[in-house]
């Protein structure tokens, strides 16, 4: 089960990404210090991507629309194993197809200071929600969120909008 918010221990890094230190995840936020996060664009075999609709109990952007499955690494973690612990916990994936690293996200004020290390992967569901993090979770087009992200749909998250940017530079 994964800690409260108040209770995870992230890694402190600096503008290189290297770890220099580790604190609790809401003394992080407080002071705008730099960490990292993972987020993971679950697409099906007809290539629509699942988004997960945020539970209005989260303290950052509830009831806003996000990635498929998205979060902090752990002080104790890499990118690889936080990714594959988010896909486990957020969408009950235990396995699947292999998952692709896309690219990485430098932090900004916007992305809450965060190193964002992006990933693909391919699975048609069932999922299984955790219900303490998501409302809601759908299906949508790429051209759909193309429209969404172009409108600045502020129904998206910050974040999932700048990687969604990002996504379209790299192509699919």
């Amino acid at each position: 089960m994964k800690p409260l918010p108040h209770q995870e221990i992230l890694a402190v890094v600096d503008q290189d990404d290297n770890i220099i230190g580790t604190c609790a995840r809401h003394i992080v936020h407080a002071s705008g210090m730099m960490h990292r996060a993972v987020h993971i664009l679950v697409f099906d075999d007809s290539g629509r991507l699942f988004l997960q609709k945020r539970s209005m109990r989260k303290d950052l952007n509830p009831g806003l629309w996000d990635t498929s499955a998205a979060g902090h690494v752990d002080a104790h973690e890499d990118y690889d194993a936080s990714a594959l612990r988010e896909l486990r916990e957020e969408l009950g994936i235990e396995r699947g197809d292999p998952m692709i690293l896309l690219f990485k996200i430098p932090p900004t004020l916007e992305n809450g200071m965060e190193f964002v290390q992006v990933y693909r992967v391919t699975h048609n569901g069932p999922f299984v929600l955790a219900a303490d993090e998501i409302d809601d979770g759908n299906w949508f087009t790429q051209e759909e969120i193309d429209a969404r992200v172009q409108a600045d749909d502020m129904l998206l998250t910050p974040t999932f909008k700048i990687l969604w940017r990002q996504w379209g530079t790299v192509g699919t």
